[in-house]
This record gives C-alpha cells, structure tokens and sequence, in this order.
C-alpha cells in the first residue's frame, strides 16, 4: 500500500495536469459528451498501453540513445493539435447547430502516437519504480505498473471527459458554446506552441538565426 500512495503521489499530478491529450478529452467532452468521446479514450489509452508494455518490455533503452526520435515525434505532435485545433475553431464558428467536432479511435490512436510527453511519462515511471516494483512484485513488476498506470489514465480521462461535458451544459445558449469553442482552440494552440517552443530541434533553429 505505501508503494501504491508513493506511485500516485508522482504519477496522479502527471496524468491530471493540462496538456495535449487531456485539453482534446476536455473539447471532445463538450462538443460531443462522454459517450461519444469514448472511441476517442480507447484510442488514446490504447497506445499508451502499448507504449508502457514497449517501454517496461526493454525500448526505453533504445529511446535513451536516439532522443531525436521523441524530439520529431514532438513536432508531428505539435502540428497534429494545431490541425485539430482549426477543426474545432472551424465548426465552433460556422456550425449552426449540433456537436462542434467528433473525433474518433483513430484520432486518439494519432494523437497518442505523436504525443512526446506520453513517452516521456512513460520513461520517467519505469526509471524510478522499476526497482522497487521488482522488490515488491517480483517477476509480475512491469505488468503492476502498466495495469496501475492504465487504470490512473482511463479515470482521469474519464474526469476530464466529464469536465469538459459539464462546462458545456452549464454555457448554455449557442453563443456561449461558440466562445467555448474558441476557448478551446485557444488552449489546444497554447500547447502546441509551447511544444514546439520546448523542443531542442526549434530551439536549435531559433539559434541558428
């Protein structure tokens, strides 16, 4: 039990806080409900899966030695959003009526797949638990932590999901669902800028000049 609560202490604020996935869960959730937004979840969730078992299985010692891949990866990422981004703000303005924009398994499997941060949370669980999940479980360690991080992944989502939905009911009239949308573009923007901001390869450019 206290290995679980040190776990949770690091990785609950890591899933919970803002970012690439979580501000799309958020926009899905009120443009579609939580129902509707599940196909996206299950993409999401569904690579992260595969990326822990990738990860705790042995790559995250090839990732070690060639960052650049992360690093394009993060760009792609950026690119992603801001193109998702323009879709909600494109509907949420010209669409009179019905859901701002409904993104699908194979949106989440995308935006999953080129979510640097996602790899790198991914990396930053199994070096520093590994260890201590070997001691307390033995042979079963990379198999606790992965169903422990899925099952931590799919109730925040679920959360953000629920927010998003929330917010939505509580704007009430078209006009205010609109401004929402913008809101939300201007959020999903926000991240992919500071993705790009953040990555060595724009930084380098930027240096460069």
């Amino acid at each position: 039990m206290s290995f679980l609560l040190l776990w949770l202490g690091v990785m609950f604020p890591l899933v919970f806080s803002p970012g690439p996935a979580n501000i799309v869960f958020a926009a899905s959730g009120a443009s579609v409900g939580v129902r509707r937004s599940i196909p996206l979840l299950l993409g999401i969730d569904f690579v992260f899966v595969i990326k822990s078992l990738l990860i705790g299985l042995g790559l995250g010692a090839l990732i070690h030695e060639h960052p650049m891949v992360l690093q394009l990866l993060q760009v792609a990422g950026a690119c992603y959003i801001m193109y998702l981004a323009k879709g909600f703000l494109k509907t949420s303005l010209h669409q009179a009526n019905g859901p701002l924009k409904h993104l699908g398994f194979t949106d989440g499997v995308l935006i999953q797949l080129l979510n640097s941060k996602g790899w790198l949370l991914v990396l930053l669980m199994f070096s520093l638990f590994s260890e201590k999940a070997q001691h307390e479980f033995g042979d079963h360690a990379v198999w606790v932590l992965i169903v422990w991080l899925a099952v931590l992944n799919i109730s925040m989502h679920f959360v953000w999901i629920w927010a998003g939905g929330l917010l939505a009911k509580l704007s009430g009239n078209r006009k205010n669902q609109k401004i929402q949308g913008f809101i939300y573009f201007s959020l999903m923007m926000v991240v992919a800028i500071w993705l790009l901001v953040d990555n060595p390869l724009w930084q380098h450019l930027v240096s460069s000049v």
